[in-house]
């Protein structure tokens, strides 16, 4: 039975990751827009993989569980890339909660359904999470366990309470790595796991667009004064995936892995530190 790696958002992060984990698998590429998933079709169908495309809207259920069908059409789904999403400098509040965590959580749902034994599954979530104020017990488990179709109800989540795209990208992050946590217990009754990394700032075309947004100035001082003085490249998360989603990861599940060049550690223990 051919195995099947799925990638949700067909950037360069879930390439390098899908590079590193599909010799000998089939590749199914899938993105909101046809044109991103055949260009990076085409970069990894001459790199020797092989490869087809699918276009999926992550904040459709519809599109979503067409996606798992054409998925299982093609064979067992034993890795699954979710690395769609949208940041603060491209969308207002609402859609970014709709995307980012409604739909990280619809794929969760639809794709632990059929995940093969073995398989595994790495969600890209974001440092954005880990500098959100602490939330209460009560809001951690409603981001990690409330139905999904019932989500985007909570009140913590309404216009009222998430004004700001930054903040919705935040509460949406952290509720990623929340969400993984409490799918890991369901996804290893199918002998499956599931991991978060939150990357800081990577250098793909979200983050061109955030370093000539309307945040340019505090992302770029988040580089200056980082320990790692650096951005980060897709190639070195593409290696925690691999990690994550590999036989030397099987003891790894329902986790979320920061790696930002110690960003937030400054951002708490720095200069970075709000006056």
């Amino acid at each position: 039975m051919t195995k099947v790696t799925v990638v949700i958002g067909a950037g360069s992060i879930g390439q390098a990751i899908a590079r590193r984990v599909s010799a000998g698998k089939h590749v199914l590429l899938a993105d909101l827009r046809q044109e991103a998933a055949d260009a990076a079709a085409k970069v990894l169908s001459d790199a020797g993989f092989a490869v087809s495309t699918a276009t999926v809207d992550v904040s459709s259920r519809e599109s979503v569980h067409a996606l798992v069908e054409t998925a299982t059409a093609i064979g067992d789904v034993t890795g699954v890339i979710h690395a769609a999403g949208v940041s603060p400098s491209q969308a207002p509040p609402a859609l970014i909660l709709h995307v980012d965590l409604y739909g990280t959580a619809l794929v969760l749902e639809e794709f632990g359904n059929v995940i093969a034994k073995g398989g595994s599954c790495v969600v890209i979530a974001s440092q954005s999470g880990h500098r959100l104020h602490a939330l209460t017990p009560e809001q951690d488990a409603a981001l990690a366990t409330t139905p999904v179709e019932e989500l985007l109800s909570l009140p913590m989540l309404q216009p009222d309470q998430v004004t700001d795209p930054l903040n919705a990208y935040q509460i949406s992050k952290r509720g990623n790595a929340l969400r993984v946590m409490a799918e890991a217990v369901r996804w290893a009754k199918r002998g499956a796991r599931v991991n978060t990394i939150s990357p800081g700032i990577i250098m793909t075309p979200l983050a061109n667009d955030e370093l000539t947004g309307p945040r340019a100035e505090g992302y770029r001082r988040m580089l200056e004064l980082s320990p790692a003085g650096r951005a980060g490249t897709p190639d070195e998360v593409g290696t925690v995936g691999a990690l994550l989603m590999g036989e030397d990861g099987a003891f790894i599940t329902g986790s979320d892995f920061l790696m930002d060049g110690g960003v937030t550690a400054s951002w708490f223990y720095g200069e970075l530190a709000p006056k």
